[in-house]
C-alpha cells in the first residue's frame, strides 16, 4: 500500500475514558467533532486501558500490559507531543495529524508516532476479558457474505498476522462497502489508505513476547478465541 492523503474521517472510536488533565495544562477547548477524546488544544494523552492490568490473564499478562501500555504506548504519546510542539500540527486532533503527514516522507517521525498512538488505542478497545469466539447478528452476516464463512475469515486473519514480516498489524477493514483482511508494516494503518478499521491485532513482538516468546501463531489463536471484543467490532460496522 502507498500512503495517500485521503479526506474524510471514517473513524469514530474513542478511548474508554479521558485521561486526567495534568496540573498546569492549557485549558481544554471544544473537542474535535470526529475525535472527541482528543480536544483541539490539548496535548495528546495516554488513554486509560478499558480493563484492569490483570484482567486478560492468563492470555495476556499484567507484565505485558505494564510494558506495552505503560512504556511503549506512552512513549509514542510523549514522542508525538515533542515532535508537534510549536509547529502547525500543535493542537490538531490525532486523526487530522495522521492525515496531514501521511504522504510527507519528511514528517515520517510524526506519522509513525501519531499512527502508533492511534493503533494502540484502537487495539485496546478491540480486546476484552472473556472475549473471542464467534460474533453474531449483522456482523456475522456481513462476514459470511464477504468471506464466504466465519472460518474463512479466521483463516485469512490468522494468515495476515502470521505472515506480516517483522513488526506490524493485522486488520479487519471496511473498504468500499466490503469487509477485507489486510496487514500493515510498522506504524502504517488503514486511515492512511481511505479504509475504515473495524478490528486490529498488534503483531509487534512487544505485544506478545513476554507471554508467548516466538510463538506468534499461538498468540494469534488466543487473540481470536479468547480476546476479541466483537461488540466493539459490531459498533464500528454499524457506524460505517
Amino acid at each position: 500500500m502507498s500512503r495517500s492523503g485521503c479526506t474524510g474521517s471514517p473513524y469514530r472510536f474513542r478511548p474508554s475514558r479521558r485521561a486526567p488533565q495534568p496540573a498546569g495544562a492549557r485549558p481544554l477547548s471544544d473537542p474535535h467533532p470526529d475525535f472527541p477524546d482528543f480536544p483541539l488544544t490539548m496535548a495528546h494523552q495516554l488513554p486509560a486501558l478499558p480493563f484492569d492490568l490483570d484482567a486478560l490473564e492468563p492470555h495476556i499478562s499484567r507484565s505485558t500490559l505494564e510494558f506495552h501500555h505503560g512504556k511503549h504506548h506512552n512513549a509514542y504519546v510523549t514522542n508525538l507531543n515533542n515532535l508537534v510542539a510549536g509547529t502547525d500540527l500543535d493542537g490538531k486532533s490525532l486523526e487530522d495529524t495522521i492525515l496531514a503527514v501521511s504522504a510527507d516522507a519528511g514528517k515520517a517521525g510524526v506519522f509513525n508516532n501519531a499512527a502508533q498512538v492511534w493503533n494502540h488505542t484502537f487495539y485496546w478497545q478491540g480486546i476484552k476479558p472473556g472475549g473471542g469466539g464467534t460474533p453474531s447478528g449483522a456482523l456475522l452476516e456481513k462476514i459470511n457474505a464477504d468471506f464466504g464463512s466465519f472460518d474463512a475469515f479466521v483463516e485469512q486473519f490468522k494468515a495476515a498476522g502470521a505472515t506480516q514480516f517483522g513488526s506490524g498489524w493485522a486488520w479487519l477493514v471496511l473498504d468500499g462497502g466490503t469487509l477485507k483482511v489486510t496487514k500493515t508494516g510498522n506504524a502504517d494503518l488503514p486511515l492512511a489508505h481511505g479504509q475504515k478499521a473495524l478490528l486490529t491485532m498488534d503483531v509487534w513482538e512487544h505485544a506478545y513476547y513476554l507471554d508467548y516468546q516466538n510463538r506468534r501463531p499461538d498468540y494469534i489463536t488466543t487473540f481470536l478465541d479468547k480476546l476479541v471484543n466483537w461488540d466493539f467490532v459490531a459498533t464500528n460496522l454499524a457506524a460505517a
